[in-house]
This record gives structure tokens, C-alpha cells and sequence, in this order.
């Protein structure tokens, strides 16, 4: 493991590799799969986010722990469900991409059901925000004393026969073209650079992560200059099979700069009821050269018909469903005039990937049981 420790003296190759061995040791599973697949599930927190990846030897990785307060429940129930229809009995690695308490609320709650052995984050919060300074302070600290890695850019996390590397993290981007990577990106001659964000979002611990031919991306809530950054004047990553849509589906992500150069056959798309899904972002999503299918999360109010994919494809409706699909696109909610967005906490649903070395791989919509192999 190349990952740095949070605090440290100028690091040796003695001290990094003493360091690997110790988190590779910590890696471990009390449940193999029986098959040689990666899964990855796409776990419903409403508009949150958490992503659970697991090695075809049983090793875990968690992107974000979801909503809190009166919500963290709710959430780290689903995402319970998931890790026991894993067979897991402890989360190895936790990546928690920034800190929105959309991405972090369910965390202490989560810790008390599952043992948590790595935590991986981009570092301190640069908003100032004392809410968050009160969570890192005074929650992270303790919950993190298992072994915590402040994330840069070119950093691998163990997760068995599965490659991972950190490409955005702190602000920072890779340095480095990946395997496959380092080609000139066409597209950043047409990028229209977006407002600076000098809050959390920009600060989001992305991850490439290869399994044989398999390749797949997920970048937290990284925004749109951000994404130039990584992607221009040459693409680093490279083409991807399944591409983790950024940032929920927002417009202030999800450039075709970074969408079209990384080409993906198949795209999941992490959004709620009425956050994300806008029609800029699924106009971009499905004019990406080589898509082949979008999945949703969730059915997307803000979508309207011309930019809903087909029911077998979105995995959560709402409790209080309209009779009919809105015709036209609903503009995004205001949040200090509008009532809260529509959720459910009834029955939720994953979209799950089964993916093989070979590249191939095969996504499932659990709410339906539709299938579908790429």
C-alpha cells in the first residue's frame, strides 16, 4: 500500500512498506466469495451516497456512509442490508470522499454495527464550518483510531485482486497517466470552466478501480473545474467500462469533458427523487460517444419524459408517486421556500455489478430483478 499516514515523520521506503504490510494484514475477511467477480453495490441513502465495493476475496471497500441525524438509520440499515447480502463481516477500508453530511452522517452510527478498520479521507475541511470541525473533532478522531490515511493523489488502497487508485484528492489530481491513460482529451478545447469552488466538493477523494480488463471511476462530488484539472490536456484514466455519475447528477459536475472523454459503456447514476438527473446532465450523459445504458438510483422528477430512461432501469421510486410521469422537467428545488424533497423509508432497492476480468460484467436492478450483461 502506498498510502501516507495522517501524521508521520519524512517517510522512508522502510517505513511506507512496514505501513503497506500492516493495512494489507488489517484487510482481512471472514467470507470469501465463491465466485471471481467484483461486486459492487449502489445503495439507496436518498440522495447520499455509498458505494460498497467487494474483492472476489472478500475484501470490502465503502465509498461514504450517507445521510445522518434522523435519516442515519434509515440509511446504515441499507447499507447493512448490502453487507450482509455480501457476506461481510467488517468494513476493511472506508473512503469517505468529503465532508458533506451527506457523504459522512451516517458514519457513527455505522461504526456501531460493523467493525470499520481503515478510514480514508481528503484531510481537514476547508470551509470552516463549525459543525463539521465539531464531527472531526470530537467524533472522526475516535472512530478513525483504528488507522487513519489522509488520501493524496497516486495513492493504491489493498482490496485483494482488485487495483485502486487515488486520482483526485485535497484538491490535488493525479500526476501520472494510468495504465491505458496519457492520451491527448479532445474535449477540454470545448470545456466552459465553471464557478471557482473553494468549498468541500472540490476536495473529494476520487478512485479508479481496475479488476483484470474491468475498469470503473468514482469521484465523490468533484466539480467541474476540478474535472478539467485531472482531465486536461491529456486523459489520465483513459476509457472506462462503468462510470459512477459524479456529484448525484448536478450540473456543477459531470462536463463532457471528463464524461465523453472517459467514454463508458454503461453509467449508474447515484441521484434522488429531486437531486440531480437534470436535463444538462442526462443530455451529456447520453450523447457520450459509446453509451450504451444509463441506470438510476432513483426516478428523477427533474428528468421529465424526454430525459427518463426506462423504468426497468431505475431502481427506487417514491411513496407518493404522481399518477403520471411530469411532462416537462421540473426545475430544481428551491431549498429555503420549498418543502423537503419527496422521500421513502419504506422498502429501498441497489443497483448491483457483478464484474469479471475479462471486462465483462453484469448489472442488476434488485427492485425488479432486470438484468442485463455487458
Amino acid at each position: 500500500m502506498t498510502m501516507r499516514p495522517t501524521v508521520r515523520t519524512p517517510s522512508t521506503l522502510a517505513t511506507r512498506v512496514g505501513t503497506a504490510l500492516t493495512l494489507a494484514l488489517l484487510s482481512t475477511s471472514a467470507t470469501a466469495q465463491t465466485d471471481d467477480a467484483l461486486r459492487i453495490y449502489l445503495i439507496d441513502v436518498e440522495g447520499g451516497n455509498a458505494t460498497l465495493f467487494v474483492s472476489p476475496e472478500g475484501e470490502s471497500l465503502l465509498i461514504d456512509t450517507g445521510n445522518g441525524g434522523e435519516n442515519a438509520d434509515r440509511d446504515v440499515g441499507r447499507m447493512m442490508a448490502a453487507a450482509e447480502d455480501a457476506g461481510l463481516e467488517q468494513i476493511d477500508h472506508l473512503i469517505t470522499t468529503h465532508w458533506h453530511s451527506d457523504h459522512y452522517g451516517g458514519m457513527p452510527e455505522l461504526a456501531t454495527r460493523i467493525p470499520i478498520r481503515h478510514f480514508i479521507d481528503p484531510g481537514r475541511h476547508v470551509d470552516g464550518n463549525p459543525m463539521r470541525a465539531e464531527f472531526l473533532d470530537n467524533v472522526y478522531a475516535g472512530l478513525s483510531q483504528a488507522g487513519r490515511t489522509v488520501a493524496e493523489a497516486g495513492d493504491t488502497v489493498p482490496l485483494g485482486s482488485v487495483d485502486v487508485t487515488v486520482v483526485t484528492s485535497g484538491g490535488e489530481s493525479l500526476g501520472s497517466p494510468l495504465p491505458g491513460g496519457g492520451a491527448a482529451n479532445p474535449h477540454c478545447a470545448t470545456f466552459q470552466r465553471g464557478p471557482d469552488d473553494p468549498g468541500e466538493n472540490a476536495q473529494s477523494v476520487g478512485v479508479h478501480i481496475a479488476f483484470g480488463q474491468f475498469r470503473t471511476l468514482h469521484l465523490g462530488d468533484l466539480t467541474l473545474n476540478k474535472e478539467f484539472e485531472l482531465m486536461c490536456p491529456a486523459n489520465p484514466i483513459g476509457t472506462l467500462d462503468l462510470h459512477i455519475v459524479s456529484h448525484h447528477g448536478l450540473d456543477m459536475s459531470n462536463s463532457a469533458t471528463l464524461v465523453h472523454a472517459l467514454a463508458p459503456r454503461v453509467a449508474l447514476l447515484n441521484n434522488g427523487t429531486r437531486k440531480g438527473g437534470t436535463p444538462e446532465v442526462m443530455t451529456t450523459l447520453f450523447t457520450s460517444p459509446g453509451l450504451e445504458d444509463l441506470w438510476q438510483l432513483h426516478f428523477s422528477q427533474l428528468s421529465g419524459q424526454d430525459y427518463t430512461v426506462p423504468g426497468v432501469f431505475i431502481a427506487n421510486l417514491i411513496d407518493e408517486q404522481a399518477p403520471t410521469m411530469p411532462l416537462a422537467p421540473m426545475p430544481p428545488p428551491d431549498r429555503a421556500t420549498e418543502p423537503p424533497r419527496p422521500v421513502h423509508n419504506g422498502p429501498a432497492y441497489w443497483i448491483k455489478v457483478d464484474a469479471r476480468r475479462d471486462g465483462s460484467f453484469t448489472v442488476t436492478n434488485s427492485r425488479n430483478g432486470f438484468t442485463k450483461s455487458y
